[in-house]
C-alpha cells in the first residue's frame, strides 16, 4: 500500500488513477491537487480523494509517490515546485505523451536534488476529458510505458511498475527516445491523420456529413480530443512526428498512384498487403 499518493491533475488519467487506487485500497491517502478547486470538489464529494488543494507543495510535501497527470508542458513546467516540495523518500513520475523533454528536465533537477523520477505514459484514455469521464477500470488490460535511463533509482522503476499493474495494467520499458518514436507512430500520427480526414471532409465535403455512418465516426473519433491537450503533444514530439509523416505522405501517394493507373491487380495486392499488417496486430 501507498501511505499517501499526490495525484496533480484530477482530470481523466488522474481521476481515474484515483478510482481506482481507492475501489482497489491501494493507498492509505488520496490527495488531489489542482488549479481549480471547484473542479476537485466532485472527486472530495465521492470521496475518490481524502483532501484537495490548489498550492502544488502543500500537496505533494509528504507524499510517498507523486503522480502528475497533467498536459506534457504543464509537467515539465511543474517539475521544479514539485522537486522542491517533494519529501526525501518520494517517488515522482508522470502519464504523459511525450518523454524525452520531461525526463531531460527531471534529470537536471536531480543534479541539485536527487530525487526518485522514472517517467511514465499509460496507453489509455478518450477523446473526452475531465474527471467527469474518469473511470476506475481505465487502466485494466491497457499497456503503460515506463521509460528509466541508467541514471534511474531502481526503486522508483519497481514503485511504479508496481501502481500500474496493481491497476490492471501490463508494462513495458522503454528508453525516453523510443518511447517518443514508438508513440509517434501509433498514436501521434494516427491522431493528427484523423484530424486531417476530418477537416478535409468537413471543409470540402460537407454536404456528405450527414451520412457519416459507423466507420468514418470510428475512424475520426478522436479528432474530437482536446485540442490544448494535443497542441502540446504534436508540438513536443514535433521531430518524430515529422519524419513519421513524410512516410505516411508517400503511402499515400503509392495508393494514389495505383488509383490513377487502374490496375484492379496490383491495387488489390497492396491492400491485401495491408490487411495482413492490420490482422497481425495483436
Amino acid at each position: 500500500m501507498i501511505r499517501r499518493l499526490a495525484i496533480v491533475g484530477v482530470g481523466l488519467l488522474g481521476g481515474s488513477v484515483a478510482k481506482a487506487a481507492r475501489a482497489r485500497g491501494l493507498a492509505g491517502e488520496v490527495v488531489g491537487v489542482g488549479r481549480d478547486a471547484s473542479r476537485l470538489a466532485p472527486a472530495l464529494a465521492e470521496g475518490v480523494l481524502d483532501r484537495a488543494t490548489t498550492d502544488v507543495a502543500a500537496g505533494v510535501s509528504d507524499a510517498d509517490l507523486v503522480l502528475l497527470a497533467v498536459p506534457v508542458l504543464a509537467i515539465e513546467r511543474l517539475l521544479p515546485a514539485v522537486w522542491r516540495a517533494a519529501g526525501d523518500g518520494a517517488v515522482v513520475t508522470d502519464v504523459g505523451s511525450t518523454k524525452r523533454d520531461i525526463v531531460r528536465a527531471a534529470e537536471r533537477l536531480a543534479e541539485a536534488r536527487p530525487l526518485a523520477f522514472v517517467g511514465g505514459h499509460p496507453m489509455a484514455g478518450s477523446e473526452r476529458s475531465g474527471y467527469g469521464v474518469a473511470r476506475a477500470d481505465l487502466f485494466q488490460g491497457a499497456t503503460v510505458i515506463v521509460t528509466p535511463t541508467d541514471r534511474t533509482e531502481p526503486r522508483a522503476v519497481k514503485t511504479v511498475s508496481g501502481l500500474w499493474e496493481a491497476l490492471g495494467a501490463r508494462v513495458a520499458a522503454l528508453d525516453p527516445e523510443s518511447h517518443d518514436q514508438a508513440v509517434a507512430a501509433v498514436s501521434h500520427l494516427p491522431h493528427l491523420v484523423a484530424c486531417a480526414l476530418m477537416d478535409g471532409v468537413a471543409r470540402h465535403a460537407a454536404e456528405a456529413l450527414p451520412f457519416a455512418a459507423r466507420g468514418f465516426r470510428d475512424t475520426t473519433r478522436i479528432a474530437a480530443s482536446d485540442p490544448d491537450v494535443w497542441t502540446e503533444i504534436f508540438l513536443a514530439n514535433r521531430d518524430a512526428l515529422r519524419a513519421l509523416l513524410a512516410d505516411f505522405r508517400r503511402s499515400l501517394e503509392a495508393l494514389d498512384g495505383l488509383l490513377a493507373a487502374g490496375g484492379a491487380d496490383a491495387l488489390r495486392a497492396a491492400l491485401a498487403r495491408i490487411r495482413a499488417a492490420r490482422e497481425g496486430l495483436a
